[in-house]
């Protein structure tokens, strides 16, 4: 956890505090009945495509990540606890070519975000399933979640269904619609004219 910092050194400009955990999404939020319908796409550019079920993704190393989060909207939640697998857990089955520098975030609905491959690989990126002990629900992203925590937390995709790697940055489904291609909140990049 972070909380040894000041609340205002923890806060970037222009947001407040919430207790809550705001629900903010594009489109139906998807139910999943049958997890054995659920898998992880790995594809683009890679060596060899690959495709994750469900019951072999819960199988990989989980360990528990503390954060803060915060939405574009202007809300941050400090002392999120999360459990999850690192992205170096299923990175250990993916062999990428040298000329992978992005990454597009597939969720359902044909929901995307992009990110650089450096900010994908942080430490501190993750695939969160549970949110301060609880499993994610529906609305949070339930049963799989990317959580980026370094970035506004559009870039922090629900219903994770895929993974590209691209040679060159392309806008996801907000980026397209006037949110700003990285999304730093230290920045205030909010918008595509920040």
């Amino acid at each position: 956890m972070e909380s040894q910092r000041s609340i205002k050194d923890r806060t970037p400009p222009g947001q407040r505090l919430t207790d809550g955990f705001p629900v903010l999404h594009h489109g139906d939020v998807p139910h999943y009945r049958d997890l054995s319908k659920w898998d992880l796409k790995i594809f683009g550019q890679v060596e060899q495509q690959a495709v994750i079920p469900y019951d072999e993704f819960m199988k990989l190393p989980r360990r528990e990540y503390g954060n803060d989060i915060h939405c574009v909207t202007t809300w941050s939640k400090l002392d999120n606890v999360w459990e999850g697998f690192p992205v170096a857990a299923v990175m250990e089955r993916v062999k990428l070519k040298p000329e992978a520098k992005f990454v597009m975030l597939h969720a359902e609905q044909g929901w995307t975000t992009n990110l650089p491959l450096a900010d994908f690989l942080r430490d501190t990126s993750f695939f969160g399933i549970k949110h301060n002990g609880a499993e994610l629900t529906p609305e949070h992203g339930y049963p799989v979640r990317m959580v980026v925590p370094h970035l506004y937390f559009w870039k922090s995709a629900k219903w994770l269904r895929g993974i590209e790697f691209m040679v060159k940055d392309k806008p996801g489904f907000w980026e397209r619609n006037g949110y700003h291609m990285y999304g730093d909140p230290w920045q205030s990049q909010r918008y595509d004219f920040d």
